[in-house]
């Protein structure tokens, strides 16, 4: 008899591949049907904890659970054929997803397409049952410039944008310094959902190694898409995964490196500036946006290069 988790993952995997064949593009989980999958993640959890103490404590979730977590969307009835499971996108077949799995008259239009199946993302059971939603980025198709941040918070997954919160209009303050707005650029995260906290637990969590390995192949194909000329990654989370490194940002921020043919900068969070709001801090993250200037030949003016100079 197979595990729970198994189970449960071909379930889940027979419920995408049939939205899939029926061209839904969203599904918003009810609160009902989030503490259901709530329910089972933690019974997988449970059964996996105590199968080396006692093989008999393992107890699958029964198929009306499984079902019940499921969102029934409305679709015209039509005769649907076995399906088969829900092929896995690794990391390696990322940069080909945007050319060849992703339809579309344009960028905007495989934007809109690459969203609509990472809505119904399910690969991570524990992530799906928690969000609100899935916050898959938002920008200018054609943009120059790209930044690319961690993972959503509690904001952000509540009104399904990224970067809205506190770390978010430090962000924006930091856009609209280099004279742009939000709307002439791309931004987006290597996780879509947010990383699940305990009841009651505030604040966000690190995404682990496997979240970002796993949601790895969504940030990729938009990039892959977008093709923007400079990205900025935001922090050490967004660099450890873009970059396969482990070295702090301290280390590396400030110099340019090559992403698949694309200059990188890597500098800090918006986030590091409020928990360090000094003018020593705030400099080295300038700096590191005027040279994306510079790359993208911007004008710069003297005041600019000014900022955060002095007491």
């Amino acid at each position: 008899m197979p595990d729970s988790k198994t189970q449960f993952s071909k379930s889940l995997g027979r419920y995408v591949q049939i939205l899939h064949e029926q061209g839904v593009g969203h599904v918003a989980l009810d609160k009902k049907a989030r503490e259901t999958l709530r329910r089972v993640a933690a019974t997988t959890k449970a059964s996996k904890d105590s199968k080396a103490s006692k093989e008999t404590a393992k107890v699958p979730p029964k198929e009306i659970a499984i079902e019940s977590a499921m969102p029934k969307p409305v679709v015209p009835p039509r005769a649907i054929a076995p399906a088969s499971p829900v092929p896995i996108i690794t990391v390696s077949e990322a940069s080909s997803m945007a050319s060849e799995k992703i339809e579309g008259a344009d960028k905007r239009e495989k934007l809109a397409n690459l969203a609509a199946r990472a809505a119904v993302c399910l690969k991570c059971s524990h992530l799906a049952a928690f969000r609100n939603t899935v916050v898959f980025g938002e920008g200018n198709p054609d943009a120059a410039l790209m930044f690319v941040g961690e993972a959503p918070g509690a904001d952000e997954d509540e009104q399904g944008r990224p970067f809205i919160g506190r770390a978010g209009q430090t962000l924006t303050k930091m856009i609209q310094a280099m004279g742009l707005t939000r709307e002439e650029l791309y931004i987006g995260n290597i996780l879509k959902c947010r990383p699940d906290m305990p009841q009651g637990a505030s604040g966000n969590r690190k995404p682990t190694s496997e979240e970002m390995k796993t949601c790895m192949p969504w940030i990729l194909a938009q990039i892959d898409i977008i093709q923007p000329k400079v990205l900025v990654a935001l922090g050490t989370t967004s660099v450890e995964a873009l970059l396969d490194t482990k070295l702090p940002i301290s280390r590396i921020r400030g110099k340019f490196v090559d992403f698949r043919g694309i200059p990188l900068m890597p500098t800090f969070h918006p986030s590091y500036l409020l928990h360090n709001p000094t003018n020593e801090t705030k400099r080295k993250v300038w700096e590191d946006l005027l040279q994306v200037m510079e790359k993208l030949q911007m004008p710069i003016s003297a005041k600019q290069r000014g900022f955060f100079l002095g007491a």
